[in-house]
């Protein structure tokens, strides 16, 4: 039987022009893959690095069956219809200031989307992409999830090797999303979304903020990382409900970001800094 025709055009991505835009002597990436399907991006670039694969290298699939996010939660995107990779990285900068990388994706990728796709997309702390509920498409009381990120390190060779990865939601439509809080790009208007676009733009701006960052030893500050964030931010400023381990429950004000990353939130008991391992869930506030 014939698979059911796609609601609208979902081209493959072109390898040979990723590479002829992005591998270029002197430049950051080593090589773009293209894989047809995988379970999971970067549990395969992870194992790649463990067996001495280069910084700089990127795994893309068209398919990802079994991604891994946060807490070891799932998810799966239709073929074609999402920007799924995974990138290699392996920074001179001091262990402590390695939680930028997540946040270094962030705001590549909101850079990416607002200026390829033309959709207003902001940041949620730590690690999300979104359209904040004021900026959608259509009326929404909710901010909508767009993307996200995941990063990992491993330190088995004797030097931080950090796999980072991404999950984008392109062109699916509102059946195709799994939860109802998940936008696409497509379904914020933008109506023929360019993954190949979307991706060189996403490791152009990873490039620029990452060898400005590592140029600072990692200093966020220093580099204009942090800056960047907090301005993409929408948690600082808000209200919010940390759900914290063991069922305990952290209401008070998003206040900022620190030097490290953390997420600064003043409480009834004063203002505390919290690390996305000390976080299952921030959630808007009343």
């Amino acid at each position: 039987m014939a698979s059911a025709p796609e609601p609208f055009p979902r081209p493959p991505l072109d390898a040979v022009a990723l590479n002829a835009a992005l591998v270029r002597p002197g430049g950051m990436w080593h090589h773009v893959e293209v894989l047809p399907e995988a379970r999971s991006t970067n549990t395969e670039l992870a194992d790649r690095a463990r067996q001495g694969a280069p910084h700089g290298s990127v795994l893309v699939t068209e398919h990802q069956t079994a991604g891994r996010g946060r807490l070891g939660r799932g998810f799966s995107t239709p073929p074609h219809a999402a920007l799924t990779l995974s990138l290699l990285v392996r920074p001179e900068a001091p262990t402590e200031r390695l939680g930028w990388l997540s946040a270094l994706m962030g705001v590549a990728a909101v850079g990416a989307v607002r200026r390829v796709s033309g959709v207003k997309a902001a940041l949620k702390w730590p690690n999300d992409v979104l359209v904040p509920a004021h900026l959608r498409a259509e009326p929404a009381s909710a901010d909508g999830k767009l993307a996200g990120i995941l990063a990992e390190a491993d330190f088995s060779s004797g030097s931080p090797a950090v796999v980072v990865g991404i999950g984008l939601n392109v062109s699916q439509d509102r059946a195709e999303l799994p939860v109802d809080t998940a936008v696409s790009l497509r379904g914020e208007g933008a109506e023929a979304p360019d993954r190949g676009a979307l991706l060189t733009a996403l490791l152009g701006e990873f490039e620029e903020l990452y060898t400005a960052w590592t140029a600072a030893d990692g200093d966020a500050e220093a580099s204009g990382l942090a800056a960047a964030y907090r301005d993409m931010c929408v948690t600082v400023g808000r209200r919010v409900r940390v759900h914290l381990p063991g069922d305990r429950l952290l209401e008070g004000t998003a206040t900022g970001v620190d030097v490290e990353a953390r997420l600064l939130v003043r409480g009834p008991d004063g203002e505390r800094a919290l690390s996305v391992g000390d976080v299952v869930h921030v959630r808007p506030g009343t």
